[in-house]
């Protein structure tokens, strides 16, 4: 028998989401060696985050001068398809393919593409009220964040059942914000934790409504416990 693929199980969205990130990098590296793009390539990263990329200055032109125009709305969701580097690549783009095959297989697809999408922007949302710079927003670590609020939830409600300790299932995210803490420590940080942070916390509680059962499970589970 032929062995199957480990790419067929993975959720074709999940997949497209993967090979966007990588594609764009693909194309930035590619114009850096002067393949594609010419003398200018080597400049399409840093006009990619001029024109797709996220920053507080987007957020006040929405809400403080009305601008809804899809250039400025779209900020809110493209800035994770930016990375900065080869390593940001690499981690997000394979902790998109396994949270995303947990989170499709107990969620579905198309919750995972709009955990995707609501986590960027709440994060986008939140960095913007917060952080007092012009400093750029980019990057996918805010929605991988949230697909790991997402796991998180999943495996809180699964340890429940099981009458296992459920702080267990906040290892991950706890090992993650230890891991940035000591790279932070030696290279430096930024304030794009902060919109990281928003996506885990809005993943998990998005999770409450998209789980099986959604919130009236939740409830009842609540419920039984008191």
């Amino acid at each position: 028998m032929k062995p199957e693929s480990p790419f067929n199980a993975l959720p074709p969205l999940v997949v497209a989401l993967a090979l966007v990130i990588l594609g764009i990098e693909a194309v930035f590296q590619l114009a850096n060696y002067g393949i594609i793009g010419g003398p200018r390539g080597v400049g399409w990263r840093v006009a990619a985050i001029e024109q797709f990329g996220f920053s507080p200055a987007v957020l006040d032109r929405v809400l403080v001068s009305d601008d809804y125009s899809f250039e400025m709305l779209r900020r809110f969701v493209t800035y994770t398809f930016i990375q900065v580097q080869l390593i940001q690549v690499a981690f997000c783009s394979a902790l998109i393919l396994a949270l995303g095959k947990f989170t499709a297989e107990y969620y579905g697809s198309l919750k995972v593409l709009f955990l995707y999408l609501a986590t960027s922007i709440a994060g986008a949302v939140v960095f913007g009220l917060i952080v007092d710079s012009r400093y750029p927003l980019v990057g996918a670590f805010t929605p991988v964040y949230g697909l790991i609020g997402a796991y998180t939830y999943a495996l809180w409600l699964r340890l429940g059942e099981a009458g296992q300790n459920q702080i267990m299932a906040f290892r991950l995210i706890g090992f993650l914000l230890m891991i940035q803490l000591i790279f932070g420590l030696i290279f430096g940080g930024n304030s794009q934790w902060i919109s990281e942070l928003t996506g885990f916390f809005a993943g998990f509680f998005l999770s409450t409504i998209l789980a099986p059962g959604g919130w009236a499970s939740l409830v009842r589970r609540l419920r039984q416990r008191s």
